[in-house]
């Protein structure tokens, strides 16, 4: 056993039987590399990682090679869930150093934490033209025992490198203001996208939630039809093929083919809680009602299998891809399976599920629907005896799936990631008008906010016992975000006002020297060489987007000019890069668009009952609704300004003007203007 049993992270438990001498990350293992010069391999994964377990297996597991690592190594093991800082210095350098990124991932570092090589998977013998680990290690060993001078000076121009393209600038020019501003981004972006089987790019291919979101937005405000039916159709292909669990709900991370077939099976919380807010704002603009049966079926998924105790109130990590070994074994079906499940399937079934004798992938069949065109599959489920059979089965298969073995569940729990499924729980209680999932979201963000600040302190992890690891700018400025969308949905104003305290501890402890961006690490975190400030879109929204939308929704809550101007600073730095390159950028996209569109409409004399309607459910996304009930005192400035008169006033603004107090609704509504917002 090495050290790493005394830590709660799942995945360095897993390695904590490895004859490999592991380290966590901490002083005490600098400190060693320090005292005995040697040079430290940092390798960093995650628990549902398929090709991290798989170097385990190979090479970490025996004793050769784990003797050969004590001997002229430092080894350190990262979860990249709970140190996102240090996987971000380390991924950036080896982009730099080798052009690739990817887990595991393997980076050696000088005594003093600075980068000099690495890689990500190495194979126990040479394949190819990829070394293998013992090769790795022994060419590392050679150069620190022979050039250390010279591999610790590549280290500091390697740094110094990271730091420079780590700057930047504030920006001071125009913002896009007009349709045809967007039209251009919208334009490059759908450049890019696959119209034959949705999505962007080529294989691999992940959901980029972000950028669909986008373009349901942009239809929403400009009627723009392309824009809109990309989204669906690439909804529509993601929900139908094998990346979409078809018998037990929720999407794996990726899909290894064009087409959505064959996923990676493991199962993120974060890629879920990030569909269920895209599939809820499909279902507000199309009224597809497939949509919204994968949102039940989705949050169905999260609860049973990702929840505590199943209650649906805090959420674990992932599921693993692989169990007993091998990856997918959990989700994949043999035809004489199926048979044995489902004894005088209907033939209409196998072809709907796209099961055959000879199987899909790998000899085995992947559930999907994309087997049959959209027409022939809604032939099918317009048939009741059809539909019958088809619950019915997904109910028998869910029931024999549960009983093989379960891959492993990543049970650390994520600020972040909680605070994600909070926003998206309470948005799909808006598109699904449900008092049930609004509850839940409710219930789950007091849980947040009661777990995860211990003694005025923010933490980013929790194992059900302790919280150890402190809150990056990834968890907060998720958080506040979850506070803001709540706060609004539930009527729940202190919410914001808690979310405005967040903000200013924020800006305190995250914000760069020009108050511009936000370092994702906190000031006073010492233990990493460099502050990253992350400003592009990976498989989570850029933390500095979501930062400029939370900063540009309190300045309307709080009418604080400098928090606008903050937020309109941020958006000027990066839109020159949003235009160019708006797959990585669709939350700036977003944001970028909300700073035109944002209103705020404020119901005087409301009361609870008759609003309800409006202020729950009705879907206008760019704009801040606010009730002022009588007898309840409310200190949002937002709020607190409008006069208290008899009856119900409406008071409704816009970018630049507020408009004459209304008494009479329906002459409000008028004005907002849904699907030509941007001319």
């Amino acid at each position: 056993m090495n050290r790493l049993q005394y830590e709660s992270s799942p995945y360095l438990q897993q390695h904590a039987h490895n004859p490999v001498d592991w380290y966590p990350w901490g002083d005490e293992a600098f400190a060693k590399a320090e005292k005995e010069q040697k040079p430290i391999l940092v390798s960093i994964g995650y628990a549902a990682c398929h090709w991290c377990h798989v170097m385990e297996r190979e090479s970490f597991e025996d004793h050769e090679v784990a003797a050969y690592m004590n001997e002229h190594f430092v080894n350190i093991k990262v979860d990249r869930e709970e140190r996102t800082d240090v996987d971000h210095l380390y991924m950036d350098a080896l982009q730099v150093l080798t052009g690739q990124g990817g887990w595991p991932l393997n980076m050696f570092t000088t005594p003093d934490r600075k980068p000099f090589f690495g890689g990500t998977y190495f194979p126990p013998s040479r394949v190819y033209s990829r070394a293998s680990w013992r090769e790795v290690l022994e060419a590392v060993r050679l150069s620190w025992a022979q050039k250390k001078e010279e591999v610790i000076h590549q280290s500091e121009q390697l740094l110094q490198h990271l730091n420079q393209v780590n700057l930047q600038e504030g920006g001071s020019g125009a913002l896009p203001q007009k349709k045809a501003d967007f039209e251009a981004i919208v334009g490059q972006l759908l450049s890019q996208a696959d119209e034959a089987y949705g999505g962007f790019g080529m294989a691999p291919k992940f959901p980029q939630t972000m950028s669909l979101s986008y373009l349901i937005q942009y239809y929403y405000s400009t009627g723009d039809n392309k824009a809109l039916q990309h989204a669906l159709f690439s909804i529509d292909q993601m929900i139908g093929g094998g990346i979409y669990d078809q018998i037990g709900g929720g999407l794996a991370r990726y899909s290894t083919d064009a087409a959505w077939l064959a996923p990676h099976f493991e199962k993120m919380l974060y890629d879920n809680a990030l569909f269920l807010e895209l599939l809820s704002d499909a279902y507000q603009v199309s009224g597809n009602e497939a949509y919204a049966r994968i949102i039940e079926q989705t949050i169905s998924f999260c609860i049973r299998e990702l929840s505590i105790q199943g209650k649906g109130i805090g959420f674990y990590a992932a599921l693993d891809a692989d169990s007993e070994g091998v990856e997918g074994k959990y989700y994949v079906w043999d035809y004489d399976e199926i048979q044995s499940c489902l004894p005088g399937i209907s033939p209409e079934l196998l072809a709907y599920w796209d099961i055959s004798r000879e199987g899909n992938w790998e000899e085995k069949n992947i559930l999907n629907l994309n087997g049959l065109d959209a027409e022939k599959r809604n032939q099918l489920l317009a048939d009741e005896g059809f539909k019958a059979e088809l619950e019915a089965a997904q109910k028998i298969l869910l029931e024999f799936r549960s009983k093989r073995a379960r891959p492993l569940t990543d049970t650390k729990i994520l600020l972040s990631w909680n605070a994600l499924m909070v926003t998206a729980l309470a948005k799909c209680a808006k598109a699904l008008k449900s008092d049930h999932y609004y509850e839940l979201a409710k219930s789950n963000l007091d849980y947040l906010l009661a777990t995860f600040n211990v003694e005025g302190q923010w933490f980013r992890n929790f194992d059900g016992a302790k919280a150890t690891i402190k809150a990056s700018l990834e968890d907060l400025s998720f958080l506040i975000r979850a506070l803001l969308v709540a706060g609004e949905y539930l009527q729940c104003y202190e919410y914001i006002s808690a979310a405005k305290h967040l903000s200013e501890f924020v800006e305190e402890q995250f914000s760069d020297e020009q108050n511009v961006f936000y370092y994702f690490s906190n000031k006073m975190e010492k233990d990493i060489v460099l502050r990253k400030i992350e400003t592009y879109d990976g498989a989570l929204p850029s933390v500095n987007a979501v930062m400029a939308e939370n900063n540009l929704m309190l300045s309307k809550w709080f009418e604080e000019e400098a928090l606008q101007q903050r937020s309109l600073h941020m958006l000027q730095s990066v839109y020159a890069k949003a235009q160019h390159y708006p797959g990585s950028h669709g939350y700036w996209n977003k944001v970028l668009m909300q700073q035109v569109l944002q209103k705020t409409l404020v119901i005087t004399n409301a009361g609870q009952k008759e609003y309800d309607e409006l202020v729950k459910y009705q879907y206008w996304p760019q704009v801040i609704i606010a009730l002022k009930r009588p007898d309840t005192i409310q200190t949002l400035p937002l709020i607190s300004q409008k006069p208290d008169r008899p009856g119900e006033e409406f008071y409704y603004c816009t970018q630049f003007l507020c408009h004459a107090p209304e008494a009479e609704a329906q002459k409000v509504f008028s004005k907002i203007k849904i699907g030509k917002m941007l001319e």
